[in-house]
């Protein structure tokens, strides 16, 4: 359990705000990981690459993972260690952290941001940025009032083949771009069915749910496979889809949110726990424009030609990876020709015959250099200098949610943005927010 009241905590915030550390240029920025399943060490070691940085705190509700970053952290930098935390409020409350990083459950993002920010630090959080629309608008808000750098981690941002490519769409190398279209096809194994069981030892249970409602204990919502249950995810949509969907916003001109989203699907082949659907197709409606969005989570086949790309992908419940093909890319279809974007590269096909006009390959690792860019923006003060602003992550991930909420109403929903709902549909106006679980409230 915390150690720490939420008062104490919030009034140790304000303080915090008027008494954040000036970096200096020639100072170390003091880095707190929060989050330590995965991604946390990932972030980890993209730190240890990087210059004029320090890993200052780790933090986990689980013993077992602060124990093993410990570790991984020695074999980095030998002789560091980092302070240790269960509870993300006290890493917050320490002065001597000038920046987090977020790799938390979807659940705990808007709110882990929101109180960083309050105790004065930089953040970066990882994808998707916020778990509903609500939370989406208190990140934008908290940021801009805090004066806080908030990186997402969606790294295409920062990857020189996408800048290019969205470059030469802006510049009209297809023309108008009238469609925009997302790809996630990863096959995933069935999470099976698990049931209650009692806590390990070394995690905090209550503090792991945070804002969700306090269920019981199930391997399921106790790791990675909370992705695809209601309580705290929503799926490919937002997980490994989250990447390719801003990047199909990105190619569109970043617009905001859209007048209209209808999604369809469902969860087909396995009988198991998983509540999110594993194939599902969104559209959005922009008026002179549409973005489209599709999961297909089982065996799948080629899309625009492009073959699909073979690899081992890992999962916490099948130890050895499991042998798949997938696709995870654009496609960006303009009155002069379309696109092809993914982590190879990119191909522009012209006329209509569709010759090929262009093709680029990847050349740089982009986590890294993402990491990198949020690491500057901590110096020079500019949000502009941030390659994925909150106010550009988290609308990415607000429209997202509107395919959500339509999946879940099963009809097509009509956003009113100056009213920050939808017209005349309660039901869905419901699925904007949650009810937070006290004292873990956004």
């Amino acid at each position: 359990m915390s150690t720490i009241s939420r008062r104490t905590f919030f009034q140790g915030a304000a303080l915090a705000v008027s008494a954040t550390r000036v970096i200096g240029a020639n100072d170390k920025i003091n880095v707190g990981i929060v989050g330590l399943g995965s991604r946390g060490p990932a972030l980890m070691g993209f730190l240890a690459h990087l210059p004029d940085n320090r890993v200052a705190a780790l933090c986990d509700v689980k013993q077992e993972a602060r124990e093993r970053a410990q570790a991984r952290l020695q074999q980095l930098v030998p002789g560091e260690k980092a302070k240790d935390f269960v509870d993300m409020r006290e890493m917050f409350a320490d002065k001597a952290v000038d920046a987090v990083f977020l790799s938390v459950p979807v659940h705990w993002h808007g709110l882990a941001m929101i109180w960083g920010c309050e105790a004065g630090k930089d953040v970066y959080v990882e994808k998707p940025a916020s778990y509903n629309i609500h939370e989406t608008r208190r990140m934008i808000e908290t940021a801009r009032k805090t004066n806080r750098m908030v990186q997402v981690g969606l790294q295409f941002r920062s990857t020189p083949h996408k800048i290019h490519a969205m470059q030469l769409l802006r510049d009209g190398a297809i023309g108008k771009v009238y469609m925009a279209k997302g790809l996630c096809f990863k096959p995933r194994p069935s999470m099976g069915k698990t049931p209650p069981e009692p806590v390990p030892p070394g995690v905090d249970w209550e503090l792991m749910q945070g804002p969700a409602p306090l269920r019981q204990y199930t391997k399921n919502r106790g790791n990675y496979t909370w992705n695809w249950l209601w309580d705290y995810g929503a799926g490919d949509l937002t997980n490994a889809g989250a990447h390719e969907f801003d990047a199909a916003r990105w190619g569109l001109g970043d617009p905001g949110m859209p007048k209209a989203a209808v999604s369809t699907g469902g969860k087909y082949v396995w009988d198991d726990d998983q509540e999110a659907p594993n194939t599902q197709y969104c559209t959005f409606d922009y008026g002179d424009r549409e973005l489209v969005f599709e999961i297909r989570a089982l065996p799948s086949g080629p899309e625009g030609g492009e073959p699909l790309v073979s690899g081992v992908t890992k999962y916490p419940w099948y130890p050895g990876g499991v042998q798949g093909r997938l696709t995870s890319a654009n496609l960006f279809l303009g009155g002069n020709g379309w696109m092809w974007l993914d982590g190879t590269g990119f191909k522009v096909y012209k006329g209509e015959g569709s010759d090929l006009a262009m093709q680029e390959k990847a050349s740089a690792r982009d986590a890294e250099s993402h990491v990198q860019n949020f690491l500057q923006a901590c110096r020079s003060r500019n949000i502009k200098d941030l390659h994925c602003d909150i106010e550009v992550g988290a609308t990415s991930a607000a429209v997202s949610h509107l395919a959500t909420i339509s999946y879940r109403v099963g009809r097509k929903i009509v956003w009113d943005d100056a009213k920050g709902r939808f017209i005349n549909d309660a039901e869905a106006d419901k699925l904007i927010s949650r009810d937070y679980r006290k004292p873990y409230v956004v």
